[in-house]
């Protein structure tokens, strides 16, 4: 069998890891993926065989995975969230057509978006998109242009990769690119913190506040629409119903 599994894992802690996905886990002999999450479900499967690669290894860690396929080594490669969202699905296919005989099975997660959304509210009630803030891949300029686009598209946003340790800044100029692009200041934005693992946390808060809020690289931000309100402690983004 020559199957190679490309799994979502989700927020990270095992409640969230859809039936599908661990059905695809439980089969694999090898289990490919970034350090840290392969530190996430090594004790739910402890005699698998693992290999790891730190960050930046994306790559390497594709080619291991379909090389393992292709000689009849039946292997998941590993992602948080959803495997074609931000995830190693896009990379893996790429690649593909040099292992013709390594079979693909894209396996679905539950991203930050989603996963996100149901801790605030509803959110994301109606149309929406989805930017990473990291220009390691995209240059700002776009990730800008994006931006632009939402405020003109009236769209709820949600903001992958907010800040880390080399972009400390990069939510505050992309509230400032929002803000100065006609979005109202009073806007009602949230944030979560840890998705589903320990220590997770939240708030809901105005655009003008989001501008001076530290975000980090475990936490993902919704910008609302001109419709979305905060009733009691929860971000609703109404779809339009006859309430």
């Amino acid at each position: 069998m020559n199957k190679l599994f490309v799994v979502g894992l989700g927020p990270g802690n095992p409640e969230f890891l859809t039936e599908h996905a661990r059905q695809a886990l439980e089969q694999s002999q090898l289990i490919c993926g970034y350090t840290k999450y392969i530190a996430l479900i090594a004790d739910t499967f402890p005699d698998k065989e693992f290999f790891q690669t730190p960050m930046t290894g994306e790559t390497e860690r594709c080619k291991k995975a379909l090389e393992a396929a292709q000689s009849g080594i039946t292997t998941s490669l590993i992602c948080s969230g959803d495997s074609g969202v931000y995830g190693m699905a896009s990379p893996v296919l790429e690649l593909a057509p040099d292992y013709p005989d390594a079979d693909i099975e894209i396996v679905a997660g539950i991203t930050a978006a989603s996963s996100g959304a149901a801790v605030l509210g509803a959110p994301l009630g109606h149309d929406f998109c989805i930017i990473s803030l990291s220009d390691l891949l995209t240059p700002f300029e776009v990730i800008e242009k994006r931006l632009q686009a939402t405020v003109a598209g009236d769209f709820a946003a949600v903001l992958y990769n907010p800040a880390s340790h080399k972009r400390k800044d990069y939510l505050q100029r992309a509230c400032r690119i929002l803000l100065d692009a006609g979005k109202n200041p009073d806007t009602v934005c949230g944030w979560v913190r840890q998705i589903g693992r320990d220590g997770e946390s939240f708030g809901i808060c105005s655009l003008q506040e989001l501008e001076h809020f530290e975000a980090d690289m475990f936490t993902t931000v919704f910008i609302g629409t001109s419709t979305t309100k905060q009733i009691g402690d929860r971000m609703v983004t109404p779809r339009g119903y006859r309430i």
